[in-house]
């Protein structure tokens, strides 16, 4: 998977080439050094898994910001808009040519995820977290098949300022 962050205010791109990065103005220590006096020494982390991008502000002065949101920790899609104090980026991942990442794109939101229909023989006792919902109709033909959800959980999410000096607690 490559994953890229393009600059947006004409400034170098940068290539995320290991899983864990560091980002700051620390020279020596900062996977990614960004000679601004607005970031931080030890500004954020970087951290790329399973095709996906997570981020974590590291306690920095002026902050890490997600589409114009100021975050402490989060996820990150491609389309996104990630600014470390005043230096913006665009984020892109993918094996795909960076110019072509739409310029809309961005994080959505699912309210739920759709029920998934699977076939009643792969269904059995090993699938602990698959559970099948009531048949689609009354009848009794066997025409019908059932219809299974998996759970979907997330754990991550991106909190406010408020919420995380709360410890993402809401009330």
């Amino acid at each position: 998977m490559e994953a890229k962050l393009i600059s947006t205010d004409g400034e170098r791109s940068i290539r995320l080439k290991k899983d864990v990065t560091i980002v700051g103005r620390k020279r020596g220590v900062c996977d990614i050094y960004i000679d601004r006096s607005s970031i931080s020494k030890l500004h954020c982390i970087i951290v790329k898994t399973d095709g996906l991008l997570f981020i974590r502000d590291l306690g920095s002065t002026n902050g890490t910001k997600v589409n114009g949101q100021r975050v402490t920790r989060g996820a990150l899609l491609p389309g996104d808009e990630l600014a470390f104090a005043n230096a913006k980026y665009k984020v892109h991942l993918g094996p795909d040519d960076p110019d072509m990442v739409e310029h809309d794109a961005g994080t959505e939101v699912m309210i739920a995820m759709p029920p998934r229909q699977v076939d009643e023989e792969r269904l059995d006792d090993s699938d602990d977290d698959v559970r099948p919902d009531k048949r689609l109709s009354d009848s009794s033909s066997d025409d019908v098949a059932p219809v299974a959800q998996k759970p979907s959980h997330s754990d991550v999410r991106l909190l406010t300022d408020s919420e995380a000096h709360d410890g993402g607690q809401e009330e």
